[in-house]
């Protein structure tokens, strides 16, 4: 049986088809699920574009995190449309061009404030507001929230602020999975290698990610191959991993683990 058979998932951050979102939305729906996904503003148009690509996609609704108003009526729609939600993905990150490669001083604190709005604050306010229906999960063990992650335990070169927002949602998954966990809805952190997508682009100096995981990942890495990412995502959803919450589950060939 398809490990996500009935499942209904929303999935955010698809803009393109080199996305992690979009390789997960993939293998979700070739595991039986029903997905919904998300877009915001001049995104909206090329999520509707990249979702052809996908097939059978439930919904596609309008979801700016940095309008509560926006995040309430995809809810309200979502409750309407499938009644309940079994998964749910975040995979949003956005930090302006300050906050990347200009060391941690060069950044005015409206653009790190926004960088943490959408990048960390916004797993609280989808969780939050998609609880209900979450709640309502039929599947074996209750619902499960997947946020995209990328290892916030060390310094990465470049990478500044978006990595403090990366290490403040894996605590905001610590708290948010302790306060839901009652409601059987279990949350975790997926830490992916680095992989080039069109978000990649905007970090400057990806490269050195490359050379970095070509050198000491003991399994390897591909930076064009996202399989194992939504591999891992989908038994993650599935009710495999239902005694697992408030984890950072690592798919980078073995990086984080070297010295």
């Amino acid at each position: 049986m398809p490990l996500l058979k009935d499942h209904r998932i929303l999935i955010t951050g698809v803009l393109t088809d080199d996305s992690l979102a979009f390789g997960i939305a993939k293998r979700a729906l070739e595991e039986g699920a029903t997905i919904a996904l998300s877009g915001a503003g001049r995104g909206l148009s090329l999520t509707k574009r990249t979702a052809r690509k996908l097939g059978d996609v439930g919904e596609i609704v309008e979801l700016d995190v940095t309008d509560p108003d926006q995040v309430e009526a995809a809810a309200a729609e979502l409750t309407t449309r499938f009644g309940r939600l079994d998964g749910l993905v975040h995979a949003i990150g956005m930090a302006p061009p300050s906050c990347l490669g200009n060391g941690m001083f060069a950044s005015p604190f409206e653009d790190v404030a926004t960088a943490l709005h959408i990048s960390t604050y916004s797993l609280a306010a989808l969780v939050g507001a998609f609880r209900p229906l979450l709640q309502k999960s039929e599947a074996l063990g209750g619902a499960s929230v997947i946020a995209l992650d990328f290892d916030g335990s060390r310094a990465y070169p470049a990478y500044d602020w978006m990595g403090v927002m990366k290490a403040g949602l894996e605590s905001l998954g610590r708290y948010v999975a302790k306060e839901v966990g009652p409601d059987k809805i279990r949350v975790n952190m997926l830490a992916a290698g680095p992989i080039r997508t069109v978000a990649a682009k905007s970090v400057p100096g990806f490269s050195q990610f490359e050379d970095a995981w070509t050198d000491k990942a003991p399994l390897g890495w591909d930076v064009y191959d996202s399989s194992a990412v939504a591999d891992t995502a989908v038994a993650i959803l599935s009710p495999l991993l239902r005694g697992t919450t408030a984890s950072i589950i690592y798919v980078d060939g073995g990086f984080h683990s070297m010295g």
